[in-house]
């Protein structure tokens, strides 16, 4: 079975759609939720849950999937799978200090529901009427790409004609704190799957199409099998985070490479989904594919990779 992109959602300070992710603007000041979705149902809502609607509304907006009447498909036949490493971790981290510095019944029952890992996939799935599978990924440096992993996989199963993937990671100070200060995207991006044939029923526009899937331990080998299974190089590779220094010149030599870490911030389990999102813009701009996207190096017990190609290349 054949899994597209049908829609993106892009939500980060410096870019609001995949071509942005590409060419970013220079300077932008931090996403401010109630501007792109209006305040109702933010109250309470962590900033990660917050910046999960917006990326949301948009990439199901720009499937055809949602208009002012609500989702134009029905909701037991949508899938949710969200991806992020940080998201509710200042809600952990104030819980512990109160707890620490007083007693448990000291904490904010509003509080609560944001200590829960999976806030974020079921608010999101609650706001929007998404009754298919639910599904939250927390798992390191390939969360992201995993993330657009089973989401394909639920398709392909038959447990869904389609699914939302998200990935989000906010900027705060427990988020900071706990990377040794590093900057995070503060924002979030998302991708509307579906098969091939749920697309072309309701006459979507195929963005781009998932290819294969890989995951192992070490980058090398990654690339190795993606390059067996894909059976040609390929003209973009999307960089595993923050370690361009780390990876070697000798990796898919002469292959352009892009770097989301170096531009956008910590990525952290938002990175495999910004990957797929900046190359549907790279295809949207007129490139060809395949496009790879990873996460790893040769060093991590845990590497991954997924490759894209242009719908007109497919």
């Amino acid at each position: 079975m054949t899994v597209v992109v049908s829609g993106v959602g892009v939500v980060l300070p410096r870019a609001r759609s995949a071509p942005e992710l590409l060419a970013p603007a220079a300077e932008a000041p931090p996403v401010e939720p109630k501007d792109l979705v209006g305040r109702k149902g933010l109250r309470y809502k962590d900033r990660a849950t917050q910046l999960a609607y917006c990326a949301a509304d948009a990439a199901l907006r720009n499937a055809g999937l949602l208009d002012g009447g609500g989702l134009r498909v029905p909701g037991g036949t949508v899938a949710m799978v969200a991806s992020s490493n940080y998201g509710n971790l200042d809600t952990i981290c104030r819980a512990m200090d109160t707890i620490a510095e007083h007693t448990a019944a000291a904490g904010s029952a509003m509080d609560l529901p944001n200590a829960s890992s999976n806030v974020i996939a079921s608010s999101v799935a609650i706001r929007f009427g998404l009754r298919g599978p639910n599904l939250m990924l927390c798992n390191g440096a390939t969360s992201g790409l995993d993330a657009v992993h089973w989401a394909a996989t639920l398709i392909r199963g038959g447990r869904a004609a389609r699914a939302l993937v998200l990935g989000v990671e906010p900027d705060n100070e427990s988020v900071r704190a706990f990377t040794g200060g590093s900057r995070t995207i503060d924002g979030a991006a998302a991708l509307v799957v579906e098969s091939e044939e749920s697309a072309a029923e309701r006459g979507a526009s195929a963005q781009a199409v998932l290819g294969d899937y890989v995951r192992g331990a070490g980058l090398g080998r990654c690339l190795e099998r993606l390059a067996r299974t894909t059976g040609d190089r390929p003209a973009l590779w999307q960089l595993p985070e923050q370690r361009a220094a780390a990876v070697p010149d000798t990796l898919l030599e002469g292959v352009d490479r892009h770097d989301l870490g170096e531009v956008f911030g910590l990525g952290s389990g938002a990175l495999g989904v910004l990957q797929c999102a900046a190359a549907v813009g790279w295809f949207a701009r007129g490139g060809a594919g395949p496009v790879y996207a990873t996460a790893g190096t040769d060093a991590d017990d845990a590497s991954a990779g997924i490759a894209l190609r242009g719908r007109a290349a497919a």
